[in-house]
């Protein structure tokens, strides 16, 4: 879209804006509800580790690393705090000791599973009364933001 008719501006203004404050929000609300659970000794970047964690079920570092976009040592200082708060194990694979295996303990299974809840309600509440033709083209925007995204990480 080219166009640059004052309604478009205007519309293009909402969504920086909405995007903007939702990203904002998005921390502040996750950080604060953190900070006031059972969970208050978790950050917000060890949870985007557990996050990752659970989400493939045992993971090695160089693809937390990879989902996270952030180094190997960063992982595994965050995995060594983790581990020693109780919410991940390793394991060395017994096809080849280089390699270990990082899994939710039960309390990082928990932890997970609440976060996976705030992230699912999240999205019911976005999709919440449109139809799914407009759905698809919402997904579309997102999908066209995150390639956006990855090409300026890439730069």
């Amino acid at each position: 879209m080219t166009d640059n008719s004052t309604g478009n501006l205007i519309e293009y203004d909402k969504i920086n804006n909405y995007l903007t404050d939702i990203f904002n929000r998005v921390l502040v609300i996750e950080e604060d509800a953190l900070k006031n659970s059972k969970f208050s000794d978790l950050t917000i970047k060890e949870m985007n580790t557990i996050d990752v964690i659970g989400s493939k079920g045992t993971s090695i570092a160089s693809e937390i690393a990879e989902k996270l976009m952030v180094t190997i040592s960063t992982v595994t200082t965050a995995v060594n705090n983790l581990e020693r708060k109780g919410y991940v194990t390793r394991e060395r694979s017994v096809r080849d000791r280089r390699i270990v295996h990082i899994s939710l303990t039960r309390r990082g299974e928990l932890v997970y599973r609440i976060h996976r809840k705030f992230h699912k309600a999240m999205v019911n509440r976005i999709v919440r009364g449109i139809s799914e033709e407009d759905t698809k083209i919402l997904s579309v925007g997102l999908k066209n933001l995150h390639e956006f995204l990855e090409e300026q990480r890439k730069r």
